[in-house]
């Protein structure tokens, strides 16, 4: 296709001669001064753009950085090298992983099976609570009594795991004769009340394979529900108060205003958040489940977090097939993102991108 000069040029009817798009000149002079603009809107808000910069290199030195290890799952080598210094090996360790016979893939499917899971059950358990924890925020009406019921639910939150952790060993605890420690406040609960017998509350519900789930799944949903109910609690807050007046006139009362009202009002917000919950369903982090853990629980309590780390910081370390692992849980992860958003779109034409 030919360009003529034609196509940039506007005919004057009064001076009978053709002249530039005064539109055109305005696009040319922001795209000859672009940097420029871009320059000085910098300058004019630096302060912002330097609360930028730790974020920046936190994800420059934890983010980008490891990526380059991440090669290590297609490098093989007999000894522990750089990964500079190895050599290719295309897809051994995955294969590795994914045949049946070797310990490692044992123990892989094995960790899979509880991170896929753990993680199942925190989306069926734990994502709706913040949502019925904002809604029944939003039906307190003292506004002191709020804010003190929102403090304790967001306390927890700002608990490091460790601290947590500790709580819910002490509440869990066994009971032992010899060094004269009472069983935990929990177990005693549950033994009194018939839940669970005194064997296996003296041996400790930590030390059992079947619990380990649900205590990790209460567990966080005591640490997380409070503090993730504020995205859902402003999401309510900003539906129009004219929308409450008119369910009000057709009669509906407080439960009906909940369905027909704040539910499909916060839609869009439930909607990308369980898109982002369902990407981060199989990143189970490591650091809670090892110190829950123990070896009476490691059937149920290991993912592939912590197979990783003891795959490749072991005495036999195999860091490739620790990056493997974690790389097939990314990946993994990744497309159930892309599918979870691709259903979100055309059930409900709302998406995350």
């Amino acid at each position: 296709m030919k360009v003529k000069a034609t196509d940039y040029l506007v005919y004057d009817e009064k001076t009978k001669k053709y002249r530039e798009d005064p539109e055109q000149i305005v696009r040319d002079d922001v795209e000859k001064h672009y940097w420029k603009h871009v320059g000085l809107t910098i300058l004019k808000d630096w302060r912002l753009y330097l609360m930028l910069v730790p974020m920046i290199l936190v994800f420059f030195f934890w983010r980008y950085m490891p990526m380059y290890e991440l090669l290590s799952c297609f490098k093989v080598d007999e000894t522990v090298k750089e990964v500079a210094e190895q050599f290719y090996s295309g897809f051994s360790y995955f294969k590795k992983l994914f045949g049946g016979t070797a310990e490692e893939s044992i123990l892989f499917w094995q960790a899979f099976r509880n991170t896929f899971l753990l993680s199942f059950y925190g989306l069926c358990f734990g994502f709706p609570m913040p949502i019925i924890v904002a809604l029944f925020f939003n039906e307190i009406k003292s506004n002191i009594a709020r804010s003190f019921y929102q403090v304790l639910t967001y306390l927890p939150k700002f608990m490091s795991t460790v601290v947590m952790t500790t709580l819910v060993t002490m509440l869990l605890r066994p009971s032992s004769e010899i060094a004269e420690i009472e069983m935990g406040v929990i177990s005693r609960l549950f033994v009194s009340l018939g839940l669970v017998s005194p064997e296996i509350g003296a041996e400790g519900l930590l030390h059992q394979p079947e619990y380990f789930r649900a205590i990790y799944q209460i567990s966080g949903i005591w640490e997380t529900a409070g503090y993730d109910s504020i995205v859902f609690f402003a999401a309510i807050i900003a539906i129009s108060p004219t929308s409450y007046e008119a369910a009000q006139i057709d009669g509906a009362n407080k439960w009906a205003q909940m369905r027909y009202v704040v539910l499909p009002s916060i839609l869009s917000t439930v909607v990308i958040m369980l898109i982002t919950r369902i990407g981060s369903l199989l990143s189970v982090g490591y650091e809670k489940v090892l110190l829950l853990m123990n070896g009476d629980s490691y059937m149920t309590a290991n993912v592939v977090s912590t197979f990783a780390k003891d795959i490749g910081m072991g005495n036999n370390p195999q860091i490739g097939l620790a990056s493997a692992a974690e790389m097939i849980n990314n990946i993994t992860g990744m497309l159930l993102v892309i599918g979870a958003n691709s259903i979100a779109r055309k059930a409900s034409d709302v998406s995350l991108y």
